[in-house]
């Protein structure tokens, strides 16, 4: 059984584009790594946000679905949240992780300072060794700052060796390979 698991959160269809900051360069990274996390054997879990009926992006709106060129496998688990931490109790998520024995969580998607930090922070709370590779998570701009900023204040600062370890893509492509 590994102890690794790669997450992809909120890669879906209504804001997966390029209004997101370095938008190509995630978009090729979360690829990279959920081919590289399939050919390795290791599980790709995916979460999809749900902000309730009548919201445009709830099940069954076309906004909600998870981005085409990131589409899981008709094995791959999918869990649908309506709370910015995938690893919230109410999720079931973190539940599911724990009794298969995963203690490194590889986390990618959207957005880096809603639901990606809310998880980040869950996930460190739980004990979760939290991995965060460069360029695989993103935002957008707020009237508050720029999604650059925002990506650079997340992983530059706030979140490495405080509840993350944000690690080049060259250092996650190898711990997915030597975890095979």
């Amino acid at each position: 059984m590994k102890d690794i698991v790669l997450l992809v959160i909120d890669t879906q269809k209504g804001i997966t584009d390029s209004r997101l900051f370095a938008f190509e360069r995630v978009k090729s990274n979360i690829k990279t790594l959920i081919e590289k996390a399939r050919k390795s054997g290791i599980e790709v879990v995916f979460v999809q946000h749900d902000d309730g009926e009548g919201s445009g992006f709830s099940a069954g709106n076309e906004d909600f679905e998870i981005f085409e060129e990131f589409k899981p496998k008709e094995s791959e688990k999918i869990f649908v949240k309506t709370v910015n931490s995938a690893l919230h109790k109410s999720v079931g998520l973190s539940e599911y992780l724990a009794n298969k024995g995963v203690k490194k969580i590889i986390t990618v998607g959207l957005q880096t300072n809603f639901c990606i930090d809310a998880t980040l922070h869950t996930g460190f709370d739980l004990g979760f060794e939290m991995l965060v590779p460069e360029y695989t998570n993103s935002t957008f701009d707020s009237e508050y700052m720029s999604a650059e900023c925002a990506y650079r204040y997340y992983n530059e600062f706030l979140w490495n060796g405080r509840f993350a370890k944000c690690i080049s893509m060259s250092e996650a492509c190898e711990l997915l390979e030597r975890n095979q």
